[in-house]
Order: structure tokens, then sequence, then C-alpha cells
């Protein structure tokens, strides 16, 4: 059982505890013929759960004192002055309204606890969702939403959009002759060598890890992409040769390029579709 189920277990607990002593509450008030102090004491333990939600555990634990000296009060001014005896089954007033409060604040406080772990989860996916935890860039998520907005700046200020799609060469038959610290090496080198070879305005994404694909959003034009991808295979050919694990590979990189046109394409996945469908006809020179 995992600390999130553990809370819900608990919180369960809590409620079900709370509503027993409600009802054995219920059941002890038709008991009494004090109908006008049942009916009190009633709306202030109402009063003091409200305040253990709001206010915590402190401020409902002290009310819950004072109102034990309240009724001690009550008793001894009921004896005193009108010389009556206040049923000893009204003794159960003494210990209910703490028990209803700490029962509500450990349902409450646990059901806190579970929408704050809910809460973290829903960050986590969407961390998750935008970022790759293996190579720390932006993925399809993020460079679909990014790309929307470079299609958008292209349409209001006419700057030229182009995408650069990065795939590895001949990637099945080269996984068959890596382990997975190779190709965990691999996907880090590649990554690295991206994002440090384009420029600070140029956002560097990982599309597909199956068949590693990587993508660059660019405000350029086609010849533009074309220097910034031949940077990088230069850069990857340097970088490739220096790592101990992969040396000993022959790895080429392929790189489609996709210019943004409005007159051919409708979406970013287009725009993206039509990068992936260039890398076919890219030939990498050794």
């Amino acid at each position: 059982m995992n600390d999130d189920q553990r809370t819900a277990v608990m919180a369960d607990i809590y409620l079900l505890l709370f509503l027993g002593l409600f009802s054995t509450t219920a059941v002890l008030m038709t008991l009494t013929a004090n109908l006008t102090l049942n009916t009190i004491y009633l709306g202030l333990t109402l009063i003091m759960i409200l305040m253990t939600y709001f206010f915590g555990a402190v401020t409902g634990l002290t009310a819950n004192l004072i109102f034990i000296f309240v009724q001690a009060v009550v008793m001894i001014y009921i004896n005193s002055t009108h010389h009556s005896t206040i049923p000893l089954i009204m003794i159960f007033w003494l210990i209910m309204p703490l028990l209803l409060s700490a029962t509500f604040y450990g349902m409450t406080r646990n059901l806190t606890k579970l929408q704050a772990a809910n809460a973290k989860l829903r960050g986590d996916i969407m961390k998750r969702g935008a970022f790759d935890e293996r190579t720390d860039l932006r993925t399809t998520v993020a460079y679909i939403q990014d790309a929307q907005v470079f299609i958008e700046t292209n349409r209001r200020f006419q700057l030229p959009v182009t995408t650069v799609i990065i795939r590895i060469r001949y990637f099945n038959e080269i996984k068959r002759m890596m382990n997975d610290q190779q190709f965990t090496d691999l996907l880090r080198l590649t990554s690295d060598t991206i994002s440090a070879t384009t420029r600070d305005n140029d956002i560097t994404y990982s599309l597909d890890q199956d068949n590693p694909t990587w993508a660059i959003l660019l405000f350029s034009d086609t010849p533009g992409a074309q220097i910034a991808a031949n940077r990088i295979k230069v850069a990857f050919e340097k970088n490739l040769a220096k790592s101990v694990s992969l040396s000993s590979l022959e790895v080429l990189l392929v790189v489609g390029i996709s210019a943004w046109d409005p007159d051919k394409m409708k979406s970013p996945y287009d725009f993206m579709n039509n990068g992936i469908k260039a890398t076919e006809y890219d030939v990498a020179q050794s």
C-alpha cells in the first residue's frame, strides 16, 4: 500500500468514526429530556467543528476546552441556584464535541493531503508531458504548442519559420549493435550536440525515442536552416569521435527541413510531418 492509498484509507476511517460519533450523539440526545441544553450544545459543537476545520487543531482544541469549562460552570450554576440536577447522561457533551472535532479534523487533513498529492501528480504529468527526462529536451507536446506560436508569428510579421528534423541513419540496424548504456549515451550525445550547436532563440525538442527523432524550430529561411543542420552534423561527428562508448560505431545523422507554407499546411502536425518526410531524402555523407 503506497502513501496515497494509506491516506485515502485513513480519510475513510475518520469519516466513518465521525458519522458513528454523530449518530451516537443523536441517540444520546433523544435519551435526555433537556431539549434546550441539547440544542445549545449541538449548535456550539457544530461551531467548534467549523473552527477546527478553518483554523486548525490548536484552535479547535482550545475551543473544546473552553466549552468543557463552560459546561462545568453551567452545571454548578443550575445546581446551586435552581436546586435541580442535570441528568448524568448529559455528561456525554463533555467528550463528544472533542471527539467529533478530532475525527472531522483527521478526515479533512487526510483529504487535504490527497488533494496536494493529486495537484503534484497533475504537475508532474504536465512536466513530463512537456519535458523528456532522458534528454532534458521538450517533447512533442511542447513542440506542437510552440510551433503554433511560431506559425502565428509568421502570419502576423511575415517572419520565415522552418523546422529541422534530425534522425539517426539506419537506426534499427545500429541499435542491434548497441547495449542499453550505449543507446542512452547516444541519445544524450545527440541531444547535447543539437542544443549546444543551435542559437539561443532556436528551440530543440525530442519527438521520439523509439526511433530517435529531434526537432528544432527556427525563425529562418530554408538556406539558413540548412546551414544550421550542417553545423550540427559536423559537431556531431566530432563529439562522436571523442565518445569512449560510441566511437567504434558508425553513426550518421539525416536531416529534413520544412519551411512553413500556409497554402500547403494547415496545422503544426503538417509542419512536423513534412520535416520528418524530408529526412528520407537526405543522403548522409560519411
